[in-house]
C-alpha cells in the first residue's frame, strides 16, 4: 500500500506535493499485527515501532490512520452489501407470492384473491430483522471455518454460456465418419497458447487483499528458508545411487513443527509431495532471480515442466524489480505426454535478498473460485504450500541453489497405468526434476550467448547465425511441449491403433505467426519400454540409426551437416539433417536433442533451403514456420528409475516411458474440415513408428504396462 504524507511549507503555509512510500512485505506484516493488538497506539509505541521498521513516526501514525480509515469503509461496504442482499431477495419473494396469490381463490366463499395490503410493513420489517440474524450466524460459522470475513471472499463470476464448448463432434464417436467437423473439436478454434484457466483470474488485487496476500508470502519465505535449511529430522533420502538416492519430506515432522490453525487435516484423496534437492547452476544469482521473477522467462526456461505461465499483477515492485518483489501468477505444469491431466496453481511469488550474495525466492498458493461448470466435473484441486528457492553467488558466473517443492494434490481423477510411479512418487514435479531443467537451461543460454561457440560446422557459419539457429530451435522445441500439454481444455480424442497402441489425436487452427497457417492435426501416444533411458535417447538422435523409425524417410539414410553444441552432455546440441535420397535435397531437418538427470527431449522439424540460409546467415527466424515433431523420454519412477544407466536417481535397468508425437498441416484453409484420411494416416504413422522402435531396441516381445491409453 502505498501513504502519502502531506508536509505544510512554513513560510507560505502552502501544501507540498504528496510523497508517497511504499512499504515492503515485511513492514506490512509487523504494521497489520501492531493493528490487530492496537487500532490506536501512542505515542511511545509509534516511536518503537518507527525504530523498528526504519519508518518514519509521521508515516506510522498516518498508516494507522489510513487503516483506521479502511477498516470502517470495510466495515460500512460489508453491512452495505449484506442489507441491500437482504432487500433484494425479500423483494424477490414478495414479487413471487404476490403473483401466486393473483390465482388464489378462497376455499370457503369461492372470492377473490387476497389484496395486495395483507403483506404490511411491520410483517415484512420483522422478518426482514429474522433474515438477517440467520445470515449473521451463518456468516459467523463461515468466517471462523475460512479464517477470514465472508466479505474477503471472491465474488462468484456468472458463467458465460458462449465460452462453453458443448459438444465433441465426429472424433469422439466410437467411429469414425467420413467428415470430421473442426468446429466441433475441442480447441478447434484456436492455438496451443490461448486457452482459460479452469478457475477465475483477478485481473488485479483489490486494495484490501493486499496485506492478506503479503502477509502470506511473508510467512511463506519464513517458513521456506527453515525447511532449505532443515536437517535429516524433516527431509529422509530413498532410493539409491552414488549420491544417496532423493531427499523426501516427512510429512508427519513436518505437521508437528509448522503446525497450522486448526491442524492439517487432509482428506483421503490428497496426497503431499515434499522434496528438495541442491546444486550448482551455471548463471549468476541476479539473472536467476530475474527468470524467476518474469513469467514468460520462466516458461521459456522450463519448456518441459511449464506449459503456461503469466504474471497477472505485481503487488509490489521492490528494488530493481527484485529484493522484495511480490507478484501474483499463474502456472500450468505439465508431464509433456497426453494422458497426463495438467497441474494449476495461482500463486504468490516473493522475492528477498536476505544479505549480499544470497537470495530466496518463495511461492506460496491462492485459493481462487474454480469454474468446475465448464469441464461438467470438479478439476483436481493443487495447492503448492511455501516452496521456492534459496541461492547463493559462488565464484565464476556459478550459483548454488536449493530447490524445495512441496504440494498437496487431491486426484479426483485416476492415475493412468503408464504414469502412475512416476507421479506417485513425486518424482513427476519434484525438486530434483526442476533443478536438473535449470541447470540444462542455464547451460543453454551460456551457450546462446558465448560469441566463440565451438566450430564443428559447415564453412561460413557466423556466431550470429549460430545464436539464430539457437533461436529458432528454441522455439521450435516450445511449440512442441506445448502441443502435447493435456489440460482441461486441450481434449485428445483416443482411437484404436494396430497391436493395441493407443493413439490421441487433436486438432486446432494454426493462426500464430511461428506455424503454417491452416488446420493442424497432433497426434501422440504414450508407451513403455523396458530400456533405460539414456539408451532410447541415443538411439532416436543418432542420425546413423534414423533410418530404422522414421517412416517419413522412406528408409534412406541422412546426414548431419551442422551441429551446435548447448551444453556438457554431448547429447545437448542443435543440428541440421540432410536426406541422402536426390528427392529430399530441398528439405533440412532441424533437430535439437537434450537430456538430463531427469528426462531427455528429442525434436524436429523439417525446414527449406532458403529458411536455413535465413537462419545461417543472423536475421531474425521469428517469420520461419515450424511444425514440430519428436518424443520425450522419461524414467518410469519404479523403484528410484533413472534416465540414464549411470544417473543419480538409481536402476540400470529402469524403463523408459515414451511418448512419440507428431504434427502434420492437414489443409492450408483454415475453413477446411478434417477427414477421415487423415486421422487415418497419421494414425498409421504413429503405430509403424513405435513398432519400428521397438523392434529395433529388441523389445517388440515386451508388453508390460504397454497398450491402449484408454484411461
Amino acid at each position: 500500500m502505498d501513504f502519502g504524507d502531506d508536509v505544510m511549507d512554513g513560510n507560505d503555509g502552502q501544501r507540498r506535493k504528496k510523497r508517497y512510500h511504499r512499504h515492503t512485505p515485511r513492514q506490512i506484516q509487523q504494521l497489520e499485527a501492531m493493528f490487530k493488538e492496537c487500532p490506536h497506539p501512542d505515542e511511545n509505541q509509534r516511536m518503537q515501532l518507527s525504530r523498528e521498521l526504519g519508518l518514519e513516526p509521521r508515516q506510522i501514525k498516518f498508516w494507522f490512520q489510513n487503516r483506521r480509515t479502511q477498516m470502517k469503509a470495510q466495515h460500512e461496504r460489508q453491512d452495505n452489501c449484506f442489507l441491500r442482499a437482504e432487500n433484494d431477495k425479500i423483494r424477490c419473494e414478495n414479487i413471487a407470492m404476490r403473483e401466486a396469490l393473483r390465482n388464489v381463490i378462497c376455499p370457503t366463499c369461492g372470492g377473490p384473491p387476497v389484496p395486495d395490503d395483507y403483506f404490511d410493513e411491520q410483517k415484512m420489517r420483522m422478518e426482514n430483522a429474522r433474515l438477517k440474524e440467520e445470515l449473521d450466524r451463518v456468516s459467523s460459522l463461515t468466517s471462523k471455518y475460512l479464517g477470514r470475513p465472508i466479505t474477503q471472499l471472491p465474488p462468484v463470476q456468472p458463467l458465460s454460456m458462449s465460452s462453453l464448448d458443448l459438444s465433441v463432434g465426429g472424433l469422439g464417436s466410437p467411429a469414425l465418419g467420413p467428415s470430421l467437423d473442426l468446429d466441433l473439436l475441442s480447441g478447434g478454434s484456436s492455438g496451443y497458447h490461448h486457452h482459460h484457466p479452469s478457475f477465475h483470474l483477478p485481473t488485479a488485487v483489490p486494495e484490501l487483499e493486499r496485506p492478506i496476500m503479503a502477509e502470506m508470502a511473508t510467512r511463506a519465505m519464513d517458513e521456506l528458508i527453515r525447511m532449505a535449511q532443515a536437517g535429516e529430522q524433516l527431509w529422509a533420502r530413498t532410493g539409491g545411487g552414488h549420491d544417496g538416492g532423493r531427499e523426501v519430506l516427512n510429512v508427519d515432522t513436518y505437521d508437528s513443527i509448522f503446525a497450522k490453525p486448526g491442524g492439517s487435516f487432509r482428506g483421503p484423496d490428497v496426497h503431499v509431495e515434499g522434496s528438495r534437492d541442491s546444486g550448482l547452476v551455471f548463471m549468476s544469482a541476479i539473472g536467476l532471480v530475474d527468470m524467476f521473477m518474469d513469467s514468460s522467462k520462466w516458461m521459456e526456461f522450463f519448456p518441459g515442466i511449464v506449459a503456461k505461465a503469466r504474471t497477472i499483477d505485481v503487488l509490489v515492485n521492490g528494488m530493481a524489480g527484485r529484493s522484495e518483489s511480490l507478484v501474483l501468477m499463474y502456472e500450468e505444469l505439465h508431464v509433456t505426454s497426453p494422458v497426463v491431466p495438467t497441474r494449476e496453481f495461482c500463486f504468490l511469488r516473493y522475492c528477498r535478498q536476505i544479505e549480499h550474495g544470497l537470495w530466496a525466492i518463495a511461492d506460496v498458493s491462492v485459493d481462487l473460485q474454480p469454474r468446475d461448470a465448464r469441464f461438467g466435473a470438479p478439476p483436481s484441486r493443487s495447492c503448492r504450500l511455501p516452496s521456492g528457492c534459496l541461492i547463493a553467488d559462488m565464484a565464476n558466473g556459478y550459483s548454488k541453489v536449493t530447490w524445495v517443492e512441496h504440494m498437496e494434490i487431491e486426484d479426483r481423477v485416476p492415475i493412468h497405468l503408464l504414469y502412475r510411479d512416476l507421479i506417485l512418487s513425486g518424482a513427476a514435479f519434484g525438486a530434483h526434476r526442476w533443478l536438473a531443467a535449470l541447470q540444462r537451461a542455464c547451460e543453454r543460454s551460456a551457450c546462446l550467448t558465448t560469441a566463440g561457440m565451438p566450430p564443428r560446422d559447415i564453412a561460413g557459419v557466423t556466431p550470429e547465425g549460430k545464436r539464430s539457429m539457437m533461436k529458432l530451435s528454441q522455439r521450435m522445441v516450445s511449440s512442441f511441449c506445448a502441443s502435447l500439454s493435456s489440460s482441461q481444455l486441450h481434449r485428445w480424442t483416443m482411437l484404436s491403433g494396430p497391436n493395441d497402441v493407443g493413439v490421441r489425436v487433436m486438432v486446432h487452427r494454426s493462426t500464430d505467426p511461428g506455424q503454417p497457417s491452416g488446420v493442424v492435426l497432433s497426434a501422440a501416444t504414450s508407451i513403455w519400454l523396458p530400456v533405460p533411458c539414456d539408451r532410447v535417447f541415443a538411439f532416436v538422435r543418432d542420425e546413423n540409426t534414423r533410418s530404422q523409425w522414421d517412416v517419413l524417410s522412406h528408409g534412406n539414410q541422412v546426414q548431419e551437416v551442422s551441429r551446435i553444441p548447448n551444453g556438457s552432455h554431448p547429447g545437448n546440441c542443435i543440428s541440421l539433417l540432410r536426406g541422402l535420397n536426390a528427392s529430399q535435397n530441398s528439405i533440412l531437418i532441424l533437430q535439437e536433442s537434450c537430456t538430463d538427470a531427469s528426462g531427455s527431449l528429442v525434436v524436429y522439424a523439417p525446414i527449406d533451403v532458403p529458411a536455413a540460409n535465413v537462419v545461417m546467415s543472423g536475421e531474425d527466424p521469428s517469420a520461419i514456420p515450424l511444425l514440430p515433431s519428436g518424443f520425450t523420454i522419461l524414467p518410469d519412477g519404479r523403484h528410484g528409475a533413472s534416465s540414464s544407466s549411470a544417473g543419480p536417481l538409481g536402476s540400470p535397468a529402469a524403463g523408459s516411458l515414451v511418448t512419440v508425437a507428431f504434427q502434420i498441416l492437414v489443409s492450408s484453409l483454415p475453413s477446411s474440415k478434417l477427414n477421415a484420411e487423415s486421422v487415418a494416416t497419421v494414425n498409421s504413422l504413429i503405430s509403424t513408428t513405435v513398432e519400428q522402435i521397438k523392434a529395433a531396441l529388441n523389445c517388440a516381445s515386451h508388453s508390460w504396462m504397454d497398450g491402449s491409453m484408454g484411461n
